[in-house]
């Protein structure tokens, strides 16, 4: 494995070109906790392809949470339940990835449950996608759920990083991030032959050849090549097929 340290503003131009270098509709992901700047990643990035002249659908996954009478069934802080019945993966898939698919419509829907009322947006359309339009979606432990993607990236945080990073209130999460890199880790998926993996904690002396790491984000390099801007190889190209464990103690609604 290796590590480079790359700034911010660079990385946004580098998930750009990843996503910018595909032909028609692209479905592209950022993954990571939202302590990791996922959110911010993913607008500097759609911000930035809009400039490439590439209309962008920028999707929130909190925008896709299912209603609180499912999602809180467990408790409000049920980290087993938060890794696998918060997301409503199916409403995603359905009006948002399905849609701007080759064959689909162009026809998604940005936003559609506001969990801070528990209730459907009321003031969001559809938007339609032109044939070489993007929809990125930015949110927490979303690979490894079948969903169909063209791009990934990947934001790590360690777990040290995580404690030291989350706040008081959002620290019962941290067994479901645990479970994640786990059991779905991304860097394992051999569908993922070039996800790029950005840490976002300092990596050890040992991953940067002894060298003082930098207070920036870092771009690792599997032993395999992984590497930003490389070509993705699939049997089934945009197929994010899931993990392949034993069954999960709360299974999301279907």
């Amino acid at each position: 494995m290796q590590v480079t340290p790359v700034r911010p503003e660079v990385l946004v131009e580098l998930v750009a070109e990843l996503v910018a270098g595909r032909a028609g509709r692209v479905r592209a992901v950022v993954d990571g906790p939202d302590e990791a700047g996922t959110a911010e990643l993913g607008a500097g990035v759609a911000g930035r392809l809009r400039e490439l002249g590439r209309a962008t659908v920028l999707v929130s996954a909190w925008d896709y949470l299912r209603p609180a009478s499912v999602r809180l069934e467990f408790g409000r802080e049920d980290p087993d339940e938060l890794l696998d019945g918060w997301l409503d993966a199916g409403a995603l898939r359905r009006e948002v990835l399905d849609p701007a698919g080759v064959d689909g419509s162009g026809r998604v829907l940005p936003r559609l449950w506001d969990a801070s009322v528990d209730r459907a947006f009321r003031d969001t359309n559809y938007v339609s996608l032109p044939p070489d339009g993007v929809v990125l979606i930015t949110g927490s432990m979303l690979l490894g759920r079948g969903l169909p993607l063209d791009v990934a990236v990947h934001l790590r945080m360690g777990e040290a990083a995580m404690r030291r990073s989350f706040p008081a209130d959002r620290r019962w999460m941290l067994p479901a991030f645990a479970r994640y890199a786990a059991e779905r880790d991304p860097k394992a998926m051999p569908i993922w032959s070039s996800l790029p993996i950005i840490r976002t904690d300092l990596p050890s002396a040992a991953d940067t050849g002894g060298r003082l790491p930098l207070p920036v984000p870092w771009l690792q390099t599997t032993s395999a090549g992984t590497k930003i801007g490389g070509s993705q190889a699939s049997s089934s190209p945009g197929i994010d097929p899931g993990p392949h464990l034993p069954a999960n103690p709360h299974p999301p609604a279907s």
